[in-house]
């Protein structure tokens, strides 16, 4: 049976074990059955997260609160967020829904309330932005990190957990293995990458994982990627909004698409499940089709 571990500045989940009846007993289950359907360890910890301060808030399990105490507590929390679909509000209902169906619950399940979808475009940042964002840092580490992340289009769990020998010099592959859905997938490594990488490896030195956190060995955190990205775009003066880590793959991308590759090819890079997701890009992308205008602009010309 595990338990998440302990630090100076204990999480919901370690709280919630400690102060909560049989909480411990009901993560130890999710993450059995999670482990069990084939889902990462990101989603055991997020939905572990939303129930452990469903479980503080009413210092009770979840699958022993009634509909009204749950409906209070969502209630609460869209107030909190203003829209149904953010993100505390959608998460609480997404790990209730599925403990709810690990527990055999599946009416229970169904009588959540539905999150309405957004359809938003990603941001992507325009090539001039890149060059500005990867030239940004003053570490040669943070460099190489956010340039291997735009390079290769990597989620920010795949690049936390890249190995070094994961990195195929030779081949002039990188190798992502286990991500999204428990799948490998190999991608290619540039040539510039390549450079950075075995430069940065000579100056670093990491030991095991290819970019290590605060102890030698260990990966480094998400935090730690988020800080990184969030410097750099300031330091770069990207006024863009909603810029972020996972902007670099968008970008990615969206700029593959624009140099010619094709959108198949674009869908096995990504590691994505369907084409459905990543047809978004050619809403972005410029394909060299006549630029949308407004009529207005042609009303008055010497031909009308």
């Amino acid at each position: 049976m595990s338990t998440p571990n302990t630090d100076t500045h204990p999480t919901f989940i370690q709280q919630a074990c400690l102060k909560v009846s049989e909480f411990s007993h009901l993560y130890n289950k999710l993450e059995r059955d999670i482990s069990l359907s084939g889902r990462s360890l990101s989603t055991l910890k997020n939905y572990s997260r939303h129930m452990a301060q469903i479980a503080l808030y009413y210092n009770q399990l979840p699958t022993e609160l009634d509909e009204d105490q749950v409906r209070d507590y969502l209630w609460m929390l869209q107030k909190k967020t203003h829209k149904p679909s953010k993100s505390s509000f959608k998460h609480a209902v997404y790990g209730l829904r599925l403990l709810y169906r690990f527990t055999g619950s599946d009416d229970r399940a169904i009588r959540l309330p539905s999150i309405p979808r957004e359809h938003k475009l990603p941001v992507v940042l325009s090539k001039s932005e890149v060059k500005a964002l990867l030239k940004a840092p003053r570490l040669l580490k943070h460099r190489v990190l956010l340039a291997l992340i735009y390079s290769a289009g990597l989620r920010m769990q795949e690049v936390c957990r890249l190995e070094i020998s994961d990195i195929d010099f030779d081949r002039m592959q990188i190798h992502i293995r286990q991500s999204k859905g428990r799948k490998d997938r190999y991608v290619p490594l540039s040539s510039l990458m390549k450079r950075g990488l075995l430069s940065y490896l000579s100056a670093c030195k990491p030991h095991h994982y290819l970019f290590n956190g605060k102890e030698y060995g260990s990966p480094l955190s998400r935090e730690g990627v988020q800080w990184m990205m969030r410097d750099s775009v300031s330091k770069a003066g990207i006024q863009k909004k909603g810029v972020c880590v996972h902007t670099l793959r968008h970008s990615y991308a969206t700029h593959l698409l624009e140099d010619g590759l094709d959108i198949v090819s674009i869908k096995e890079l990504l590691g994505h499940s369907f084409l459905e997701t990543t047809l978004v890009y050619l809403h972005i992308a410029g394909l060299g089709r006549k630029a949308p205008f407004s009529p207005l602009d042609t009303l008055y010309t010497k031909e009308a």
